[in-house]
């Protein structure tokens, strides 16, 4: 076995030479006076040899407990040099490993193409380079802590969620024994953040908001677009993409597609008696046959979502109340009337589903769904005769 003697005075020949230790364990003496630790062993019927480090960087202590941990692998039946090569992928080889496999399963184009140029803008810079073996928990915080710091925490959230899929991506393909980002949710790193609250009236105005709705004096289009918002209460983008294409009208259901949906998975509006009303009458003076909503500027594109905020505006609800507030509004009294917490739920498209679980939802709760939605355009109905009964309460 060597000495560290011998391999200090061990001189450079004409051709390099090998320094035995033991075990397959060598020195290898370039012909330059370099000094090479190298382990040569066999792996399924092949020769291979594997790099330990330069001496005196790694000491002869230090290069026998790698060459015991590099022969514990081999009698395992791994192979060093393959464990090694995995061990030293930077992140952004794998980050860019993962996305390739993560894109296979059909996501979206467009976000997939967003989720790879965060990467590409706020961790590759940070972290990229380094392997994963070398990544603290740190590392991942203060990277998503400089997005933070520029206003974009939605952003910072996303990221840290990106990095914890890589990272388990990782321990998946054994690149990786640990997953530092494991455990970390958004709150413990980022500061908290107030969600934003629409502005929107209380269910005790709604009786003044549907007259209002109900005697617009504006576009007639725009007056039947907030009307069948009150009652499908959908994104206000959901409502002004509207295709007649999507509306299946026998079955009394409106069919948006994954595209169109900000979760990205299809979504069905159950048709009360009322929404198909409203629909018979924009079909009557629609001038498109793809568009429900046609654009007044362009015809080719459809309603602008300032139209429906303007008119608020108009009927003196600046401020008190927007497209989104539909929303808020229809959650909060179906949930004091008792109707179920997931069905309310999954008609505000909240719930982020694949495929599968979107269909069986779908099969599951579209006739209790449809109770509901018929429930709620009749409590429209009632709310409009509570204005009645209240004008006739004021002219006795």
């Amino acid at each position: 076995m060597l000495t560290d003697t011998q391999i200090r005075s061990a001189k450079p020949s004409v051709r390099p030479r090998k320094l035995s230790d033991s075990g397959g364990l060598h020195l290898l003496v370039a012909t330059t006076g370099g000094r090479y630790w190298r382990y040569s062993y066999r792996f399924l019927g092949k020769q291979k040899t594997l790099a330990l480090g330069t001496y005196p960087d790694v000491s002869l202590t230090q290069v026998r407990d790698r060459h015991f941990n590099a022969r514990q692998l081999l009698a395992k039946g791994i192979d060093p040099s393959a464990e090694k090569q995995n061990s030293g992928k930077t992140f952004e080889t794998v980050a860019r490993e993962w996305h390739a496999h993560w894109m296979g399963g059909g996501r979206h184009e467009r976000h997939a193409h967003y989720v790879l140029k965060r990467l590409e803008a706020d961790i590759f810079p940070e972290i990229g380079a380094l392997p994963l073996s070398d990544i603290p928990t740190s590392a991942f915080r203060d990277a998503v802590r400089k997005i933070e710091n520029r206003g974009a925490l939605d952003i910072a959230k996303r990221v840290l969620q990106t990095c914890g899929q890589v990272m388990r991506y990782a321990m998946a393909h054994d690149f990786a024994k640990h997953n530092p980002v494991a455990g970390i949710k958004p709150a413990d790193v980022l500061k908290p953040h107030k969600r934003r609250n629409y502005p929107r009236v209380e269910a005790g105005e709604l009786p003044d908001l549907m007259h209002a709705i109900d005697t617009y004096v504006g576009s007639e289009h725009t007056r039947l677009a907030l009307q069948l918002m009150a009652l499908t209460f959908v994104r206000t983008s959901e409502l002004i993409g509207a295709r007649w294409s999507e509306i299946d009208i026998p079955g009394a259901r409106w069919n948006i597609p994954a595209a169109r949906m900000k979760m990205k998975t299809p979504h069905v509006v159950p048709l009360s008696n009322q929404s198909l009303g409203l629909l018979e009458q924009l079909r009557k003076i629609s001038f498109d046959k793809d568009l429900v909503f046609r654009g007044d500027v362009n015809p080719k594109k459809p309603m602008s979502n300032n139209t429906l905020l303007f008119a608020l505006y108009r009927m003196g609800y600046r401020g008190r109340m927007t497209g989104h507030g539909f929303r808020g509004v229809a959650s909060t009294i179906l949930h004091e009337q008792g109707w179920p917490h997931e069905h309310i739920e999954l008609q505000l498209a909240h719930q982020e589903r694949n495929e599968t679980s979107a269909a069986y939802n779908h099969a599951l709760y579209l006739k209790p769904r449809a109770e509901m939605m018929q429930a709620w355009a009749d409590h429209i109905d009632a709310q409009r005769r509570v204005y009645e009964a209240r004008l006739q309460a004021k002219a006795a």
